[in-house]
């Protein structure tokens, strides 16, 4: 009920004043006591907001004790209400409905480099030596010491032995197979034995002397063949009047003697020298022939000893009626080459003793006496070797070619003298000129017949 003392529309009128003053002074009161209530942009009062919403959520989290999930490597279940380390990986399990957590892999990686970069060493064996353990073995080696296997060493090697066995056990199991293991030695000397038996047939002697080729290759096992005599047998199959007894005889020589100087001495002290030459000088078939002409290759290379004998007894003379027979064109171009080979081989000595400055070396006063160039001179060499050009194969003109340019020094007066040999160099030479102009065209800059074009044009300018 209004008061007595003043009328309704007064009373009215005081309560809006009223009302008005009440509204003023809460304004008032709220724009000083919190800033935030004062005019601002709305960006910034939107913004402000949401900072005071999560502080508010924050306020709420820390009032409660949250039980907090350690998780490992692999997906484990979260229960409702347990809290997630920062970084974990959580997902949604679509067929049970729960929430799944695990550690992230890169954290396990980002753990082990950061361990690295601390200097930590991680899955290392810590079974190491010091210095000073490594120093105290170092002084038990120098002293002789034998250092104990370890446990594993020794696994080891009872494994090895398992695997293998001794020789000495081999043979004897192999004996009660009846199965015997020959050395080399002991399988030369019983080809050596099957060959000079009168009771062994003509091809079971064929048959030994070729196994035993294929075994004097070895060095070692040809100087083995002269400790039980087994050279001078074969020296003396030489002599046999079985053509392939001869043939096959030299093969097995010349393998012998190929870069072996105590072989090449005992055959020559043992009379295989004068052999090959009468084998050479003789009615034989072609085939042993070329057997013998590569023993006697093999017996004269590097032993200036033997070349010398070779010269003593008429080998020149031999040679030079083996390339002027009918139908040997084949061991004229292997006469040929030998003889280069002789000559160059006795110039590299002179050579190599003037580098050396060794004035009277054993090896040089040997090749000193070997008067080879003097002899295929005298025995018509030049104008045998000059003919040989007119042989239709490149590879046998070639060593014609070398074996003129080395016979040079000592052949240049018969060069001039043998029209043929001009008139046969001039037709080569437009014969390669044409075939090295085919090689230019193919883009071989360095072919073959360019370089037979230049032995001949070398021979050409020094004929002129």
């Amino acid at each position: 009920m209004a008061p007595q003392g003043l009328p309704p529309s007064r009373m009215a009128f005081l309560g809006m004043l009223l009302g008005l003053l009440m509204a003023s002074c809460f304004t008032f009161c709220l724009s000083h006591q919190n800033p935030e209530f004062a005019l601002t942009s709305p960006e910034k009062s939107s913004t402000k907001e949401a900072e005071r919403k999560d502080t508010t959520a924050e306020e709420e989290l820390d009032s409660e004790v949250l039980e907090v999930f350690h998780p490992t490597y692999e997906w484990q279940a979260l229960r409702p209400g347990q809290a997630v380390p920062v970084g974990s990986h959580v997902r949604l399990n679509l067929q049970t409905g729960a929430r799944e957590v695990k550690l992230q892999e890169e954290d396990k990686y980002r753990n082990n480099l950061k361990g690295l970069r601390k200097g930590k060493r991680l899955d290392i064996n810590t079974n190491t030596y010091t210095s000073q353990d490594l120093k105290s073995a170092l002084a038990k080696f120098k002293e002789g010491a034998e250092v104990e296997s370890s446990k594993e060493d020794k696994a080891r090697q009872a494994k090895v032995k398992r695997f293998f066995r001794p020789i000495e056990e081999l043979k004897k199991d192999f004996e009660e197979l009846n199965v015997v293991i020959e050395t080399d030695m002991q399988i030369m000397v019983r080809l050596i034995n099957k060959f000079n038996s009168s009771s062994s047939s003509l091809e079971e002697k064929i048959a030994a002397l070729f196994d035993l080729e294929y075994y004097v290759h070895q060095m070692d096992n040809a100087q083995d063949l002269l400790s039980f005599g087994g050279l001078q047998v074969v020296i003396n199959g030489l002599n046999s009047t079985e053509p392939l007894v001869k043939e096959y005889a030299a093969f097995v020589l010349g393998a012998a003697f190929s870069s072996n100087p105590k072989v090449q001495v005992e055959a020559i002290e043992g009379g295989a020298l004068q052999k090959l030459l009468v084998i050479l000088a003789t009615e034989q078939p072609l085939t042993a022939k070329k057997k013998v002409l590569f023993a006697l290759c093999s017996l004269l290379r590097h032993f200036p000893y033997a070349q010398q004998q070779f010269l003593k007894l008429g080998g020149l003379q031999v040679l030079r009626s083996l390339v002027q027979a009918k139908g040997t064109e084949v061991l004229a171009v292997r006469v040929v080459t030998l003889l280069y080979d002789l000559v160059t081989e006795k110039m590299f000595a002179e050579e190599e003793a003037e580098l050396t400055q060794e004035s009277s070396p054993e090896k040089l006063q040997q090749y000193r006496q070997v008067h080879l160039l003097p002899g295929l001179r005298e025995q018509g060499w030049c104008e045998i070797t000059a003919h040989l050009l007119a042989l239709p194969e490149h590879d046998a003109r070639e060593k014609v070619l070398q074996t003129l340019g080395a016979l040079l020094a000592t052949c240049r007066d018969r060069y001039h003298q043998d029209p043929q040999l001009s008139r046969m160099l001039v037709s080569l030479q437009a014969e390669y000129q044409a075939l090295a102009a085919l090689e230019l065209r193919d883009g071989e800059d360095e072919g073959y017949f360019r370089e037979l074009l230049g032995s001949i044009n070398s021979l050409l300018k020094e004929l002129r």
